[in-house]
């Protein structure tokens, strides 16, 4: 079965494209770009680095825009998921959600309407095993952006590991936040995954930081050899 993954360059988008390719063939990604910081659907901190992931997975990327407005963001996925269906005959679509219903029902409207399966190979993992997952996988994965107390200024641009780990695992019985991030608090960027052939390099961020919350800005990155 032909599918595209819908990609965030997030490490559950990145470890749900992996554990399809595993099963299906994977034709394509297909990223949102929204242009509305606050989207309830879609992962914005440097989703511009999903080219740079498409290349260095080898896929072909379906990129489109969106004003990122609530529920009407949807036709624009629509559109998106309909053109990889046109351009590369994929049979089903891949999500990266984990506990995400409003996400999850959402895309499987849309996959109804297409006549497309919906595959959601991460649903209902625990989230301190997800972690633990993508460590003994040796992703590099950073944390690019946090947005809940006690996390601070400091989480930002760190690579995910054991102790990080531990740490969110700690502020979970602490403060009840979701380890890795299912009610918001952190998104992510991976910098490299078992299935790229290269990896991504950063050569230039900052932390932009407001209030409460902040984002790690990838400015410029390339692919290097591994």
């Amino acid at each position: 079965m032909k599918l595209g993954v819908l990609f965030s360059g997030g490490k559950d988008s990145t470890l749900a494209l992996h554990l399809a390719a595993e099963k299906e063939q994977v034709a394509c990604l297909i990223t949102m770009v929204s242009k509305n910081k606050e989207s309830f659907m879609f992962h914005t901190p440097n989703i511009d680095v999903s080219a740079l992931q498409a290349q260095a997975l080898g896929l072909p990327l379906v990129r489109v825009e969106t004003e990122g407005r609530k529920e009407e963001e949807l036709a624009d996925l629509e559109c998106a998921i309909a053109e990889a269906k046109g351009r590369f005959g994929i049979e089903g679509v891949v999500t990266g959600a984990v506990e995400s219903v409003y996400q999850a029902s959402r895309v499987q409207r849309i996959c109804n309407r297409l006549d497309l399966w919906q595959f959601n190979p991460l649903w209902k993992t625990d989230q301190k095993a997800l972690l633990e997952t993508l460590i003994a996988k040796k992703y590099q994965v950073i944390i690019s952006g946090v947005f809940a107390y006690p996390l601070d200024q400091m989480w930002l641009g760190r690579q995910i590991d054991s102790a990080i780990v531990a740490r969110l695992v700690e502020l979970e019985g602490k403060y009840g936040i979701s380890p890795s991030g299912e009610g918001g608090e952190i998104e992510t960027t991976v910098l490299d995954a078992p299935l790229f052939k290269r990896r991504i390099e950063v050569a230039d961020a900052v932390v932009e930081w407001s209030g409460s919350s902040g984002v790690y800005v990838i400015k410029e990155a390339r692919l290097v050899s591994k």
